[in-house]
């Protein structure tokens, strides 16, 4: 290993001795930044994948199939994520690795198609190219453990994860070159899936254990990589919108639905970001670094969620296509299901960290309880646009009870769950 130093840039490698849990202005890097945008394209094949199974009528063979990709998607984004938080060496070996694991990223996405088909039609499960994408990326994220287990002090950790990994893909492997129907395929991918969730709690159990230490994740910086890659995610609602928009105006012109839907995608996009950032999670982070996992991996089903979003938006296009004319009803279905989906996620991700429940509960209640008003609205023949605007309502709701007193209420919950951690 070798390190130069001269002026202001920095060459050669440099040995994985772990970053420092307390380090000042820590922000996510350039690199961490460029391995996002891939991911941002993931997103968009998964979340059209979505819409074209929904307007062909496989809306529940596609809504399993949006599941398994999406956590696959999630899951790479996480590996690579809390390792970078606590072993990122930004030297020149720590960046082509990184290249390698987004390249197996887009192999992954290429894959989705051909997955969605296999489940829509119901013949063998079909993910040798998303496999063959984790494979690509496993290989990269083995080498960086393997880096990391050099220092003594996270031998233990590193090599377990390393371990881990490598078994879960071996399984993965297996999986996609056995030919199975979709029930045995889904039968051993949750076997599958008990072992990947597991791996890292083993590993860090492993760590702390045998006199080394847990992975030296940052707290302020693992919360905004989750907070960015939620942004990333959102992107797919204004997609969404735009497509919707582009649909309608096709077939009638810049109409009052044309604008509403618009103005209604805009909106819900700025209303899931305001919610999602009400509760700042690095402080109690910082406090409890035993509530990571919980709110880590509770996490896919927010990423998921507004994934759907994005999707059912899309979907408001079909409406008005003749060749497709998805009813009101399955439209909306599909966009108030997944914007509760993100509210509930949000809600419980935050109860977690601070232990106490947030918000008033009658205004909780009634904010989970608008998109299902939207959905009745809708079998009782209401416009479109009118049960939009009902869904929507659930998280302005929710932005307006906060700025309006509710979050004086929330400052004081933070502060308690911060002091305790700093009195234990």
């Amino acid at each position: 290993m070798s390190e130069h130093v001269d002026g202001f840039y920095r060459h050669g490698l440099r040995r994985m001795t772990g970053r420092s849990t307390t380090e000042a202005d820590r922000v996510a890097s350039p690199l961490e930044l460029i391995f996002d945008l891939v991911f941002a394209a993931a997103f968009g094949v998964l979340g059209a994948q979505l819409a074209a199974g929904i307007a062909a009528g496989h809306g529940g063979s596609a809504a399993g199939a949006f599941a398994f990709g999406g956590v696959a998607i999630v899951w790479a984004w996480i590996n690579y994520s809390w390792f970078a938080s606590a072993f990122d060496t930004d030297d020149w070996l720590f960046r082509l690795l990184t290249m390698v694991q987004m390249s197996g990223v887009i192999v992954l996405a290429i894959g989705l198609p051909q997955m969605f088909a296999s489940v829509e039609h119901g013949g063998a499960f079909a993910n040798q190219t998303m496999v063959a994408g984790y494979i690509v990326m496993r290989v990269a994220l083995v080498a960086q453990w393997l880096r990391a287990a050099r220092a003594p002090k996270y031998r233990k950790v590193a090599r377990t994860y390393a371990l881990a990994v490598l078994i879960a893909q071996i399984g993965w492997t297996v999986l996609a070159w056995t030919p199975l129907t979709i029930w045995w395929a889904l039968a051993f991918a949750l076997v599958l899936w008990v072992i990947e969730l597991a791996g890292p709690i083993v590993a860090e159990y492993a760590g702390g254990r045998h006199g080394g230490g847990s992975t030296p994740w940052h707290a302020h910086h693992i919360a905004e990589r989750y907070s960015l890659l939620v942004i990333i995610t959102l992107g797919e609602t204004v997609i969404g919108t735009i497509a919707a928009a582009q649909e309608i105006t096709a077939e009638e012109g810049w109409t009052a639905d044309s604008v509403v839907v618009i103005g209604a995608g805009i909106a819900m996009t700025f209303a899931l970001w305001w919610s999602y950032f009400l509760v700042p999670s690095a402080p109690v982070l910082a406090a409890h670094r035993d509530r990571a996992f919980v709110w880590g991996y509770g996490h896919a089903f927010v990423f998921l969620s507004i994934a759907a979003v994005g999707a059912s938006l899309h979907l408001i296009g079909y409406v008005y296509d003749p060749e497709v004319a998805l009813s009101t009803v399955t439209v909306i279905s599909w966009i108030a299901g997944s914007v509760l989906a993100f509210g509930v996620s949000i809600y419980l991700l935050d109860t977690w960290l601070i232990r106490e429940f947030t918000f008033n509960p009658l205004v909780q209640s009634l904010t989970m309880g608008l998109p299902v008003v939207a959905i009745v609205l809708a079998v009782l023949g209401l416009p479109l646009w009118v049960c939009l605007l009902v869904v929507l309502a659930g998280p302005v709701t929710i932005v307006c009870s906060y700025e309006l007193g509710g979050w004086r209420g929330i400052d004081r919950q933070l502060r308690r769950a911060v002091g305790a951690g700093a009195q234990a």
